[in-house]
C-alpha cells in the first residue's frame, strides 16, 4: 500500500520550516546542488553537476547540447547524505552525466535522474551502474511521443507510474507505465492548461493530484494524475497563483499541503519558501530565505526537509514545528 501521508488535518496551521543551524557539520565542495531526494534509509541523496555550469554556451538555438567533445562530468554527481550530520556517507555517478538535473528515489529504491543535456531520464536499480528504463533519446531534443527536451524533474506513484516534467523546450507533463510506456501527455486537448518550463513535479495520491512548478508561468498548478481512475482527468487543475509566488522552482508534498520554493525573479519579490493549500487554491504561509533554491524534498515520515541551492551551492536541513 502506498505510503500514508502525514496527517495535517487536524493542525490549525501548517508546520513551519525551522532550520537546523550547525547541519552539514562538516563542508562540502559540491557543484550546483540541481536535486535532492530521501533513500530507503531516511538519508538524503543529492544530484550535482560537479565542476560544470549551465552557461549561455551550453545549448544552441535548438536545445542541441555544444559540448559533447568534453566528455561526461569526470567527478562523483551522486552523494548519499548522513541525516544526522551531513557526512559524505558514499558518492557515485562519475563518467555518466553531461548536465544533471533531476532526481526521485521511489519507494523500492530505485533512483530516477534526468539529464537536460542528453535530453534523457534514466531509472537505476539499488546497486546497479547501468539503467533499466532510458526514456529519450542521446543527445536528441524533440518533441515526438519517444523524445524529451530538456525534462526537469521525475515523480513515481506508489502504483508505479512515472510522471516526466518535460522541460524546458516541451513545457509538458508526460506519463508512462511502470514499464515505460506512454500512456498520457499532459495537457491534451481539450484540457485547457498551458505550461511554461515544468521545473518540480510533487504526488498527493490521495487527492490524485500531480502538482507542478510552474516556473515561467510563476504559478503552482496541480492537475488530476488519474491513479485510480483515468475519470477527472483534463478536468480543471487547481492553480495557485499570487503576486509575490514569482518563479517557482520546486514543491514538495507534505500530507494535503505542498511546499515550494521560488527563485530570483525581481527585485520586488523575495527569494523563499512557500506552504500551498492545493484544495482551496491559496497560500498559507511563507518561511525561509534563499539566494538559488533549486530542490525541496521530504523525508517521508516528516521528521526532516532538505532544500538545495545552486550558488551558494548547498544542502539545507529544516525540522518542522507543529
Amino acid at each position: 500500500p502506498p505510503l500514508a501521508p502525514v496527517d495535517t488535518s487536524h493542525l490549525d496551521s501548517p508546520p513551519k520550516p525551522k532550520l537546523v543551524e550547525d547541519w552539514p557539520k562538516v563542508k562540502h565542495s559540491f557543484g550546483q546542488v540541481t536535486a535532492v531526494t530521501i533513500d530507503l534509509q531516511g538519508n538524503p541523496v543529492i544530484f550535482h553537476r560537479g565542476s560544470r555550469t549551465w552557461t549561455m554556451e551550453s545549448f544552441n538555438d535548438t536545445h542541441h547540447y555544444q559540448h559533447i567533445a568534453e566528455g561526461p562530468i569526470p567527478e562523483n554527481t551522486i552523494a548519499t547524505l548522513a541525516a544526522s550530520d551531513g557526512a559524505v556517507l558514499e558518492e557515485r555517478g562519475a563518467g555518466i552525466f553531461y548536465m544533471p538535473h533531476g532526481l526521485t528515489i521511489d519507494r523500492n529504491g530505485n533512483m530516477w535522474l534526468t539529464d537536460v543535456a542528453l535530453h534523457q531520464v534514466f531509472k537505476f536499480m539499488p546497486g546497479r551502474d547501468y539503467p533499466a528504463i532510458t526514456l529519450g533519446h542521446r543527445f536528441e531534443p524533440g518533441a515526438s511521443k519517444s523524445h524529451l527536451c530538456k525534462p526537469t524533474a521525475v515523480a513515481v506513484a506508489s502504483t508505479g507510474e512515472i510522471f516526466v516534467a518535460d522541460g524546458y523546450c516541451n513545457s509538458r507533463l508526460l506519463k508512462f507505465n511502470a514499464a515505460g510506456r506512454l500512456i498520457r501527455t499532459i495537457p491534451q486537448p481539450p484540457e485547457f492548461l498551458s505550461l511554461q518550463t515544468p521545473h518540480g513535479l510533487a504526488l498527493l495520491e490521495h487527492l490524485d493530484m500531480v502538482c507542478v512548478a510552474d516556473r515561467e508561468n510563476m504559478r503552482v498548478v496541480c492537475p488530476r494524475a488519474g491513479l485510480q481512475t483515468s475519470y477527472g482527468e483534463g478536468t480543471q487543475a487547481a492553480t495557485i497563483q499570487e503576486p509575490d509566488l514569482g518563479r517557482v522552482f520546486d514543491v514538495a508534498a507534505y500530507g494535503d499541503l505542498v511546499y515550494a520554493v521560488n527563485g530570483p525573479t525581481s527585485p520586488m519579490i523575495p527569494v523563499r519558501g512557500f506552504t500551498i493549500d492545493p484544495r482551496s487554491e491559496t497560500i498559507i504561509d511563507h518561511w525561509g530565505k534563499f539566494e538559488n533554491p533549486h530542490s525541496i524534498t521530504f523525508c517521508p515520515n516528516g521528521s526532516a526537509m532538505y532544500v538545495t541551492e545552486i550558488g551558494p551551492n548547498r544542502v539545507w536541513k529544516f525540522t518542522l514545528t507543529m
